[in-house]
């Protein structure tokens, strides 16, 4: 997969040395020269240039990738890269870095935004995770909102535990897309039968993951 990242700070710099550890190709653009002396970020291409520019992204022959990540720590910056992405050279996916929570709303379709990130909101919901099992977490939100990501991790003292996944009634526009067992993810089927720990994963719509929250609440018990 072919992935441009604007930004080259630590956030841009671990996104690309993660993808570049899993066999991508990465297009690193930067008003900085490269960094000297990291190894696996010298394996990426380098544009030394304002990825606002739409002569920059034409240079880079943005059209040929896969996926743009905006990265910078500026919010206005990754709007306009993310439409410019998505409008001038039809990239299939965007992600957008949110760095003031005020202003994630500006984050959707309408600025050429498929994927929101913001930094305290993960955070939070890291911790989140670690303080509150047995509570929905959520992690991402996708296509302007409209879709989360959830998490919720089954407490080893939970009614759910023996059951199979198959006899819980999930609500409508909710799909459990993966669990993880003893540090391990797998795709769960409707005889899989639920454990203490378990960490499962849903995709559910705006309207939907307040039932979620509530069937998971109730058999829980």
């Amino acid at each position: 997969m072919k992935v441009m990242i604007a930004g080259a700070g630590s956030v841009g710099s671990s996104i690309a040395r993660e993808l570049l550890g899993n066999g991508h190709q990465v297009l690193v653009i930067d008003r900085n020269v490269r960094p000297e002396g990291d190894a696996m970020l010298a394996r990426a291409d380098w544009i030394s240039a304002d990825a606002c520019e739409l002569s920059t992204l034409q240079r880079a022959g943005l059209e040929d990738f896969d996926v743009v990540v905006s990265a910078t720590g500026d919010d206005k910056a990754n709007l306009v890269i993310s439409l410019l992405a998505k409008s001038e050279f039809g990239i299939r996916r965007t992600v957008g870095r949110v760095n003031s929570p005020k202003n994630e709303w500006l984050f959707d379709d309408a600025w050429g935004v498929d994927v929101a990130v913001s930094t305290p909101r993960l955070m939070t919901a890291l911790v989140e995770e670690a303080v509150e099992i047995g509570d929905l977490v959520r992690l991402l939100s996708l296509h302007s909102g409209a879709v989360h990501l959830m998490e919720f991790t089954v407490p080893h003292d939970s009614a759910l535990i023996g059951r199979t996944m198959g006899r819980v009634p999930w609500p409508a526009d909710t799909t459990m897309v993966s669990v993880i067992r003893d540090k391990a993810p797998f795709p769960p089927s409707r005889d899989d039968v639920i454990e203490g720990g378990d960490e499962l994963f849903f995709l559910t719509t705006e309207a939907s993951h307040g039932r979620l929250r509530e069937v998971l609440r109730e058999t829980a018990r």
